[in-house]
């Protein structure tokens, strides 16, 4: 029986060595139990190869805060980057309507991004981000409904050592943790968290 072969289809791209290292590593990465991490497509358009999780803070069935960690890399280093890779973060949670009217919020939620990135051991420059609250209140048919406040933390950095790529992706997990109230683990205290699926 003879078999009709079509025109080969279009090649695979070929990845760069050190993006594909740099993805395996963060893979392997394992976060606090609290955080269920899945593989999302990543933006195609902010540059030549990135890679993209989702990451939801889940305490017994109830989901506190959520955010993505995708990472970027142009073996080009552009000038605004300051190397080869950059981290483009996000996460938000719902908090108590009280919470949303202190003005120290963004201050608060900025320092939880620095002490995250310090914790992990994450060298990092050129960071930049926004935290953004938003309160919401019932009104009519919804005058039932306690008023409640989103706050959002987006942020960007560049890693200083690409080797220490884990380290950021770690770095988030607690951002991600922090943002969901959940307090930090005591010092010599190990997650036996899951890895990225």
């Amino acid at each position: 029986m003879s078999v009709r072969r079509g025109r080969p289809g279009p090649a695979a791209p070929v990845l760069p060595s050190a993006f594909e290292a740099a993805v395996a590593a963060v893979r392997e990465v394992r976060l606090r139990s609290e955080v269920v991490l899945t593989e999302v497509p990543a933006p195609a358009r902010i540059a030549p190869h990135a890679w993209a999780v989702a990451g939801d803070v889940v305490v017994d069935g109830d989901e506190l805060a959520t955010g993505r960690f995708i990472l970027l890399h142009d073996p080009s280093s552009p000038q605004e980057w300051g190397g080869p890779f950059r981290v483009v973060t996000y996460a938000r949670a719902d908090l108590e309507a009280e919470l949303g009217a202190d003005p120290m919020l963004g201050a608060v939620g900025w320092s939880w991004l620095e002490d995250g990135l310090a914790g992990a051991g994450a060298l990092a420059s050129e960071v930049g981000g926004t935290v953004t609250r938003v309160l919401s209140e019932g009104y009519g048919a919804l005058a039932d409904r306690e008023a409640s406040v989103d706050v959002e933390l987006r942020a960007s950095w560049t890693p200083q050592d690409p080797d220490q790529l884990p380290a950021h992706l770690r770095a988030w997990g607690e951002l991600v943790c922090t943002v969901a109230g959940l307090p930090p683990l005591p010092d010599g205290v190990a997650s036996l968290g899951r890895r990225t699926r």
